[in-house]
């Protein structure tokens, strides 16, 4: 077997990491992209190793009882909802598998029952953000190519799934509520009128680069327009478009950004004309009161705000605060977590690694009128230490829920050392939190397992774990 083969009738038997799925071929596992379970294919090979191999599937030849219909006409191109060709109780059983996986394969862990995947209450316009790319050369697809085809096309959309140069011109989103189709194709339409050039990725020259569009459940907006250097009149082209075509925008904001890349959490960001942050709000537990929390736009927030609700008192749930603890709430990002907790708990102590984030959690907690919430900001593997307990207190509770990395040992090691009697354990990457459950399982024993679908239609879920203190 060799790259280039097409190996014929692979029955597709299930979904693997990274949203691939899993069928065999003479003794060896392969590895199959563009297919579904129940799928039955033929495919060329594009990687082969001993054990394993890699290929594309390019015909279906018994489609699976599992499919359904892709909704969007960018299915196939774009790296986003690559799912959605499959039924979204499918999905579900997978999402859970996966977490099952993970935690018994990675963490050799001892499992209590686990409870059903919490499914999204919606699972189209769930998300909260996009970020759109310009590209001064957007990509075309094969079947549009004609001999006299010379210019490219500028593009606004999205990268192409593992080509960071490469953008197509997005025509319609299923991940965000309207008017964020609409946004975007108005700052490209104007911005082609006026030929306003678009950043070209290669030869990193051009003006465009970006465009942020954030909501909130109760419909305020924030557009964030991200430009190589400082050319006033086409920036207020753009976002005077964007102000006469739709009221709903309540934050408008750009920023100068000449760097080889778009991040921009060390640039400042100005705001041209609104509020320079949106506000977002959440039921408190007991659900008498309505949390607020400001986002700016540099501020984290999960990007599925309804489920978040639900995630979030998961965690409260599994917590168990009876009102005199001392809670420990590492990445903590703007306090979404630690407000959320602190009227069940005595005191929270919230620590971030990023510092602009801490600012926001800490007005976070003013705006909710929470007095026993802190927070600080610093490399928690550094932050966390015997010193620290001491003059913050030790935990009673620690709930935590890390970047996709996890946590690094050393944070592990001093939970141990700190030894709260429970710790939560949010994560949305399955496979670094069993890794760090591993280390932890040293002194703790998991009593409870929730997986939550934060993102339909995508191989990605969120999971939330319980410990407790083994005496």
């Amino acid at each position: 077997m060799q790259k280039g083969d097409v190996i014929r009738g692979i029955e597709v038997k299930t979904m693997a990491s990274e949203g691939k799925c899993v069928g065999h071929y003479e003794g060896r596992v392969v590895f199959l992209i563009g297919c579904a379970p129940g799928d039955v294919v033929d495919a060329v090979v594009y990687k082969v190793r001993s054990r394993f191999l890699e290929a594309r599937v390019i015909q279906i030849t018994k489609p699976s009882p599992d499919r359904t219909e892709p909704f969007c006409l960018h299915f196939g191109t774009c790296g986003g909802c690559s799912w959605q060709h499959i039924r979204y109780d499918v999905q579900l059983r997978y999402k859970q598998q996966q977490v099952v996986d993970n935690l018994e394969r990675i963490g050799g862990l001892t499992l209590p029952s686990i409870r059903p995947i919490l499914p999204s209450a919606d699972t189209r316009y769930y998300r909260n953000r996009l970020d759109f790319t310009f590209s001064a050369e957007g990509w075309i697809p094969p079947e549009r190519f004609t001999p006299d085809r010379q210019a490219a096309e500028p593009a606004l959309g999205y990268h192409m799934p593992r080509k960071y140069d490469k953008v197509f011109d997005v025509k319609e989103c299923h991940l965000q509520s309207e008017p964020s189709n609409a946004i975007r194709l108005a700052a490209r339409d104007e911005a082609i009128q006026r030929g306003i050039p678009f950043f070209d990725l290669r030869k990193q020259i051009g003006f465009l680069r970006t465009l942020t569009i954030r909501s909130t459940t109760a419909g305020e907006i924030m557009v964030i327009l991200q430009v190589t250097y400082d050319k006033p009149e086409w920036i207020q082209a753009i976002l005077q478009r964007l102000e006469r075509d739709f009221a709903q925008i309540t934050s408008f904001n750009y920023i100068i950004n000449g760097k080889r890349n778009d991040t921009f959490h060390d640039l400042d960001v100005i705001c041209w004309k609104g509020n320079p942050w949106i506000t977002e709000s959440m039921s408190s537990p007991d659900g008498n009161q309505a949390l607020r929390f400001r986002i700016g736009p540099k501020s984290f927030y999960q990007t599925n705000a309804v489920q978040a609700a639900r995630l979030y008192r998961v965690a409260w749930e599994m917590a168990a605060l009876r009102g005199n603890e001392t809670v420990y709430d590492l990445y903590t990002g703007t306090g979404t977590i630690a407000c959320y907790v602190a009227q069940s708990a005595a005191r929270v102590v919230g620590l971030e690694y990023v510092a602009a984030a801490v600012e926001d959690a800490r007005i976070n907690a003013e705006l909710n009128n929470l007095n026993n919430v802190s927070f600080f900001a610093g490399d928690i593997k550094d932050l966390l230490d015997e010193n620290f307990l001491t003059a913050h207190g030790r935990p009673d509770v620690v709930i935590t829920d890390p970047p996709r990395a996890g946590m690094h040992e050393d944070v592990c090691r001093m939970l141990l050392k700190g030894h709260p009697r429970r710790i939560v354990y949010v994560s949305c990457n399955p496979a670094t939190q069993a890794r760090d459950i591993k280390i932890l399982s040293e002194k703790y024993r998991i009593t409870d397992i929730q997986p939550v679908d934060m993102f339909p239609h995508t191989m990605h879920v969120e999971n939330v774990v319980a410990l407790e203190a083994v005496d």
